[in-house]
């Protein structure tokens, strides 16, 4: 029995009132707000317009109140079970507290929790009665709960948060603001159990063949003894074992409901093991390689022959491992899926709001299903917020994502040596890997994000003395916890790790903060590390230098879409320069964007300006990147963009805005992480050289044309290439001088094309030179709407359009294309569609170019 609805909500000074008052169940409660569950203390007051919207202007400053504040809440429920069937175990489960919350039941404390990252379960078999019952949960201000502890010399963005196990993002990052949520902010359930239930199932795959594969699965389960039992009767069952004799029925069943193999077999004591044998599997695969086919497993667990409880969950089958050594021995990062090795194309993943119980499932699902229609295969759930809600995994099981997890862990020393916050994260740690280690998707585990590196580059540069507090969570707690909980998976101890330099390119992963942060690289070990905020020290021409086995970490800003800014700036402060648009920007250094498009686009003077040149220097600079790490996949294997996704409506490295609405990296990926890849690999008055990249499972042959257009559209040279790709492969078909290709005119003044015949590469356009270099004549649009398709036609006249925006203001849309380039006399038709399948109003559709 799920507790939803609404709950009533009140805030008291700490003090203030007496616990045991608040908690009774006779209170007048009448007079509280009401507030959803699952939830959070802000939304409520949202929802009731007691306070202005955080996300709006600078009102999140109004709200800091509210972290200071004692918050309650209270419900009340009816509960009953069949008369005489009083033998049974209740349990209160709570799937997420924000944070240190005391729970009354009926007026009786029956406990206290202490960590946001893990759902907490209170045996109440003696406490709740029959009809009606009230809980009540009482938060804590987090300030009582470190104001006295100890402060550690690096704790990125607020020295409050190493004590508290709290989603790290709360407290304010480089892309969101500080916004210290309180609240249940997961399901509150109500269960009971007869006798005996299933404390855990582990299912993997631990053989695969193309006509047969074992799955092994084991199941924990605790059995209960029997209760109101009189003295004789109690004494005879415990010489005789009181306990109920167990069994389980383990079946594996098919997406149309047949059992493909079944199993059942006793338990004998409190675990039990079996290896079922299926043959003929359907395995599961990434989407870009075959179908992600899942099967359902269930588990049924029987007491003295009676059904007391039931598992069921989608299971796929498949093998995944962490290559860390290619064939001929030599370094490698690089996941095999069924013994396949793929190129790891995909984001960084934060939290979807800052309001995190609050946020919808809808909101889940189609921010993976846009990764999924950008070509991305995986996601990366960072290690500064939350082990995500149950329908992101679903989501990414369902539509062949993988998933690389971090534990919660980033950017700061924390109190490994105190037994007390041990404890807890032992106990976060057992709880999270057992909730997810039968997710298919799940590929890999991460202790932590940036720490071993940061470290490292903290105390060489003097701001640290101390020694590594907290290593010992990610060098041993962790892999003590995996070794007996999910030995079959891969454990990586930070991101990035390995090499001399935490972020050696030649070992483990890497993140690339060359580009933006102006990280100054090589680097060893001790080094003090350097910055270079220059045009030259931040540009993403520097990725080409990068030849790392894995890039997991790199990006670049870009405006948020017109109608997310709008929507969230006070009127008349939307326009470039302007406290609330710099407002913002969380990120240090403000200079770094403006460096970054100076020397690519010039630098705007205009909010029009600001909002196109960022966006194109966004996604020409990760189509620079990504298209370099795609080439070199011999070496290469992963790009992980930072980031996919935004918490709040701000501007950032994401290529989604807050409002769902892509941005130009975005329909930019849907080519550079398309499974074929026609690419360019070219530097002023250099060479061109033409490459090929083939992601799939099947070789390819064809033809590959390279065509140089004027921008008015006259053709001024041709080339075209004999194309044999083999599988899982990149190609260079050759090389051309730029003198040849350029036909008599400026390398300022052309296009290059590529297209493919024969073979489904998209087509793809290079420019010679930077954007802000190129002699780009003014270009005419003529623009056909038809509402009732809900499409919208776009020709160009007389010269090349390029960056082609529609615009329609509104959240929640999705383009067929957008931010694309037009030659003279080409039309593309574009469909607009709402994610939640509303029909889009086009009254106000708008387009326009860089060049119009």
């Amino acid at each position: 029995m799920e507790l939803t609805g609404l709950w009533k909500l009140q805030h008291y000074e700490v003090g203030q009132v007496k616990p045991m008052e608040i908690a009774a169940p006779g209170l007048d409660d009448r007079f509280w707000i009401t507030a959803k569950v699952p939830g959070d203390v802000h939304s409520a007051l949202i929802e009731r317009n007691i306070i202005d919207h955080p996300y709006f202007g600078h009102n999140d400053a109004k709200s800091r109140w509210i972290e200071q504040k004692e918050w309650w809440y209270r419900t009340h429920f009816d509960y009953t079970w069949p008369e005489g069937e009083d033998d049974h175990q209740l349990e209160l489960t709570f799937e997420g507290l924000d944070t240190f919350a005391t729970i009354y039941v009926n007026g009786h404390e029956i406990g206290t929790t202490r960590n946001m990252l893990m759902a907490h379960t209170f045996d109440v078999t003696r406490i709740v009665r029959r009809g009606w019952n009230c809980i009540a949960v009482k938060f804590d201000p987090l300030y009582m709960h470190h104001k006295d502890k100890e402060q550690f010399q690096w704790s990125s963005y607020t020295k409050e948060r190493p004590w508290i196990r709290k989603a790290a993002m709360n407290y304010g990052w480089d892309w969101g603001p500080r916004m210290v949520t309180v609240g249940i902010w997961g399901k509150v359930t109500i269960g009971r159990r007869v006798r005996a239930k299933i404390d855990s199932v582990y299912a993997r795959t631990t053989a695969a063949a193309q006509d047969k594969a074992t799955v092994r699965v084991e199941v924990d389960v605790k059995a209960y003894r029997k209760k109101q039992l009189s003295y004789d009767r109690e004494r005879e069952e415990l010489l005789n074992g009181s306990m109920p004799r167990t069994e389980c029925e383990v079946r594996l069943l098919s997406k149309d409901g047949r059992a493909v193999v079944s199993s059942r077999f006793p338990v004998e004591g409190k675990s039990a093991s079996i290896d079922l044998l299926v043959p003929q599997p359907c395995y599961w695969w990434t989407h870009d390689l075959g179908e992600p086919y899942l099967y359902e497993l269930e588990v049924r667990l029987f007491a003295d022959s009676v059904q007391v409880d039931m598992y069921r969950q989608p299971f796929g089958i498949r093998t995944i491992e962490l290559e860390l050594h290619n064939e001929a021995g030599e370094p490698s990062f690089a996941f095999r899926l069924n013994g396949v090795k793929l190129f790891a194309k995909g984001a960084n993943w934060i939290p979807v709001d800052h309001f995190i119980g609050s946020a919808p499932d809808l909101r889940y699902r189609h921010l993976i299903e846009l990764a999924v229609e950008c070509n991305m295969n995986m996601l990366r759930v960072w290690a500064g917020g939350i082990y995500e809600k149950d329908v992101f995994y679903d989501e990414c099981d369902r539509l062949g994502v993988l998933v690389w997890q971090d534990f919660a862990f980033a950017n700061a020393l924390f109190p490994d040596f105190n037994r007390d916050f041990m404890d807890n994260v032992r106990a976060e740690v057992v709880y999270n890997v057992k909730r997810l280690r039968n997710r298919t998707s799940l590929a890999l585990w991460c202790g932590n994000n940036e720490i071993d590196w940061l470290y490292d580059m903290k105390s060489s540069g003097g701001d640290i003395t101390c020694p590594f507090y907290g290593e010992s969570i990610y060098h041993e707690l962790i892999p003590e916890v995996l070794e007996e909980l999910d030995h079959n998976r891969a454990y990586w101890p930070s991101s990035p790790f390995g090499g001399n330099d935490a972020n050696d390119p030649d070992i483990g992963d890497r993140h690339n903060w060359q580009v933006w942060h102006g990280s100054v690289y090589p680097r060893k070990f001790g080094e003090a590390p350097l910055l270079d905020y220059s045009v030259e020290g931040v540009t993403f021409k520097n990725y080409k230098k990068d030849f790392t086995l894995f890039s997991s970490e790199f990006g670049m800003h870009a405006s948020a879409n017109r109608y997310t800014l709008e929507k969230n700036i006070p009127e008349g402060e939307f326009y470039w320069g302007s406290v609330e648009m710099a407002y913002r920007n969380k990120d240090t250094n403000h200079q770094k964007g403006i460096l970054l498009m100076e020397g690519y686009t010039g630098v705007p003077q205009t909010i029009e300006e600001y909002m196109k040149f960022s966006m194109l220097t966004q996604a020409e600079g990760l189509k620079y990147g990504i298209e370099h790490y795609r080439r070199n996949k011999h070496r290469t294997s992963g790009s992980l963009v930072w980031q996919l996704n935004d918490s709040w409506p701000g501007t950032s490295w994401s290529v989604i805005d807050y409002e769902l609405l892509p941005k130009a990296s975005y329909y930019y990926m849907k080519k550079f992480y398309h499974p074929l890849l026609l690419s360019i690999d070219h530097d002023p008055g250099q060479p061109l050289h033409v490459w090929a990249v083939n992601d799939t499972l099947q070789a390819y042959e064809g033809k590959v044309m390279l065509k140089v257009f004027d921008f008015a559209g006259t053709e001024v040279y041709a080339r075209e290439f004999a194309v044999s790709i083999p599988a899982n492969a990149a190609v260079q078909l050759g090389s051309l001088k730029e003198s040849e290709v350029l036909g008599g005119k400026g390398a300022q003044e052309v296009v290059v094309q590529l297209s493919s015949e024969g073979f489904g590469a998209p087509s793809n356009l290079y420019y010679l030179r930077d954007q802000k270099d190129l002699d780009m004549p003014a270009a005419a649009l003529e623009v056909q709407v038809d509402e009732q398709e809900q499409t919208a036609s776009i020709t160009a006249h007389n010269h090349l359009a390029r960056m082609v925006l529609i615009d329609v203001p509104q959240g929640h849309l999705s383009f067929s294309d957008n931010f694309f380039d037009l030659l003279p006399g080409e039309t593309r038709t574009v469909h607009i569609r709402h994610l939640d399948g509303d029909r889009v109003s086009l009254d106000k559709l708008q387009v326009s170019a860089l060049n119009v």
